[in-house]
């Protein structure tokens, strides 16, 4: 299924009896452009070329519900047989990497960088860890028992490789490299 067709898809989609999401909050489709030229490139932008090429595709969805959010995030065309990991971030995209902030926290770690375990975990922040196929193709899907507090869940950020999970390093996941902005709700 190609990338514009799984966001139609995942945009007309209505909420199954059992899991309580209603149809998606926020549908981000875009291409990422260079951060190089030091300019606005939003909604997408790269800092990897060669790990995430310029013209290469990402797509954003999120669900929410009494239930809590979901979060999908595709990529299309970015580099083949890797993993990443992913997560959404704080800020808004900019032109450096730091520029989208730490990871957002449902319950924020009072010590930043967060690498504790009790917080930085897939249950208090968004992990949207994924792995391409040969094309370069891959996504994930995180699902959380929370709603983002409005206004500080601003863009998702992939990372140089998996999340890791261990005490002192709990949330890592290497460079950052490439920034999706994300309205979410």
């Amino acid at each position: 299924m190609s990338l514009l067709m799984s966001v139609l898809a995942a945009s007309i989609a209505v909420a199954s009896p059992a899991g309580g999401m209603t149809c998606p909050g926020v549908v981000v489709n875009a291409e990422f452009k260079s951060a190089a030229a030091g300019e606005d490139t939003r909604p997408a932008v790269t800092f990897d070329t060669k790990a995430i090429p310029v013209g290469s595709h990402v797509s954003v969805v999120e669900r929410t519900g009494q239930d809590g959010t979901r979060v999908e995030l595709r990529v299309q065309g970015v580099e083949a047989n890797r993993t990443f990991g992913a997560h959404v971030h704080t800020n808004a995209c900019g032109t450096v990497p730091d520029a989208s902030g730490p990871h957002y926290q449902n319950l924020k770690d009072p010590k930043q960088p967060s690498t504790d375990p009790k917080y930085a975990n897939a249950r208090n922040e968004v992990w949207l860890d994924l792995t391409t196929d040969k094309e370069g193709d891959g996504g994930a899907e995180s699902k959380v028992k929370w709603n983002f507090r409005a206004g500080e869940a601003r863009s998702v950020v992939i990372h140089e490789h998996a999340t890791e999970t261990a005490p002192g390093r709990a949330g890592m996941a290497g460079e950052r490299l490439a920034c999706v902005d994300v309205p979410f709700k």
